[in-house]
């Protein structure tokens, strides 16, 4: 019984990895996937004290899997280099629908 447990959750934590994977080299082909219905009102959340003097905040937004939007919430993160800036995530909207736009430093 324990032992068909911790396959199941390495078999999931396998899953989770190969469509991290899969999702960063669409994104990075720029292949879109498109959805018909626009994005939800983001959710107010509330910023908690950050953990230190380098740290950012990077705003929760709304990421859309299994057939629904679902929110990720924001995290307070220390940026690669010094002076970079980070450029929040977004949906955008053309005449397929709206399709997520990744942020990212620049």
């Amino acid at each position: 019984m324990l032992v068909a447990k911790v396959l199941r959750q390495t078999a999931r934590a396998a899953v989770v990895a190969v469509m991290l994977v899969a999702g960063t080299s669409l994104a990075e082909a720029g292949a879109r996937v498109y959805v018909r219905v626009g994005p939800p009102v983001a959710v107010m959340q509330v910023r908690p004290v950050a953990p230190g003097p380098r740290y950012v905040w990077v705003p929760g937004y709304h990421r859309y899997a299994r057939g629904a939007y679902v929110w990720t919430p924001g995290a307070w993160v220390v940026p690669p280099r010094r002076h970079t800036v980070w450029v929040e995530p977004r949906w955008a909207r053309d005449r397929h629908g709206w399709y997520f736009v990744a942020g990212h430093w620049r």
